[in-house]
């Protein structure tokens, strides 16, 4: 399984003055990586990986400490990566399960390949609220077989 997290909440992007790699959760979303906890409390998996900006690794840092794994920051989860990028380092952590933290164009630029390609159905429309998770069943090759969304808490 890959459960594919959209980072937490992060505050509002045009009152950010700085370099926005480096925005942080707000408590909203602090609170939204605490819960995660629980929502992935029984998920098997021996990857973390996340978008390197702030945002997404803070969100996954609950999740990697309940865990005891690493975090591993992944240019194929960043603002602007490719489907393709994306889909390439799902296939790599599917043999073992993985979480894989991301943004709000990324998930959804995924989600939309994966239906356009294979015919996986995703419901009317891809949702990606910020802390939710999609859980992508995958095959033996890699390949994502369904997709089942879940909100944030």
């Amino acid at each position: 399984m890959i459960y594919l997290v959209r980072h937490a909440k992060a505050g509002d992007r045009s009152a950010w003055t700085g370099d926005d790699r480096v925005r942080p959760l707000t408590d909203a979303g602090r609170r939204q990586a605490l819960a995660l906890v629980d929502t992935l409390r029984d998920a098997r998996f021996t990857r973390i990986a996340a978008s390197p900006y702030v945002r997404c690794l803070e969100t996954v840092v609950p999740l990697a400490g309940h865990h005891l794994v690493a975090i591993e920051p992944h240019d194929a989860l960043s603002e602007g990566a490719t489907a393709t990028d994306t889909l390439k380092l799902v296939a790599e952590c599917a043999p073992t399960g993985a979480v894989l933290c991301s943004h709000g164009d990324v998930i959804p630029n995924l989600l939309g390949h994966l239906a356009a390609t294979t015919g996986l159905d995703l419901g009317s429309e891809p949702r990606c609220a910020k802390g939710s998770v999609w859980t992508l069943t995958t095959a033996p090759d890699g390949s994502v077989t369904s997709a089942t969304y879940t909100a944030a808490s």
